[in-house]
């Protein structure tokens, strides 16, 4: 077993050993809240890296260099973990796409183009996300959240790469077509093994945003 020094008095009582039973949440601090992040990014690289099989709260002890009864102090259990887990590895996912698609494409198909090389990039978490999606799909009601903040999470980005002059409506329902285009071309690329039905797709994709966006010109 991992042992590790606590970081936090309160961590103290969560060690194997510890004379209080049960565990007590964190409280907020803020050396409390740093260590939870501390311990946050930890198991996110872990799962980046690794997948969801076997995934476990001794696992992600050993991946954070602590104890499980330490991560259930600042977590209510594994399936918060890694529910949390997976939303910080979409979001590194979210906050790359956009740095590489807003600066450097004036047009929102040429974005959407950039997105889609993100999207598939194994380094940014495409295993793991599809996965977790995939168990929204099967067990529903324990995981139905995972594919419901997949959602919550794309569409800001997806409504920032329209263009700022189109009215509310029109970019919800562009960014709504292009969430579910991609995700569908995600899925096609994965259950095929490879990506040439998914690139046709997104061409065609690619040509309805150039018409959608002449439109407005």
């Amino acid at each position: 077993m991992v042992r590790s020094t606590p970081s936090t008095p309160e961590e103290a009582n969560a060690q194997p050993g510890s004379q209080k039973t049960g565990y007590r949440r964190s409280t907020g601090s803020a050396r409390g809240t740093a260590r939870r992040e501390e311990l946050l990014d930890r198991v996110t690289d872990d799962l980046a890296a690794h997948g969801l099989v076997d995934f476990s709260l001794r696992r992600a002890a050993r991946a954070a260099g602590t104890t499980h009864k330490v991560l259930l102090y600042h977590f209510t259990g594994a399936d918060d973990l890694l529910a949390q887990a997976i939303v910080r590895l979409r979001a590194r996912r979210i906050d790359a796409a956009f740095e590489a698609a807003v600066p450097q494409h004036p047009t929102l198909a040429a974005r959407v183009r950039t997105l889609w090389q993100i999207l598939i990039d194994p380094v940014t978490g495409l295993r793991v996300l599809d996965q977790a999606v995939g168990l929204a799909i099967y067990d529903p009601q324990r995981y139905a959240a995972l594919g419901r903040e997949a959602s919550e999470q794309y569409l800001p980005l997806l409504l920032s790469l329209c263009p700022v002059d189109w009215p509310e409506q029109r970019k919800g329902e562009v960014a709504e077509m292009i969430l579910a285009a991609l995700r569908g071309f995600l899925i096609e690329s994965l259950t095929r093994g490879e990506t040439i039905g998914a690139e046709a797709g997104l061409e065609a994709l690619v040509r309805a945003l150039e018409r959608e966006e002449a439109v407005g010109e």
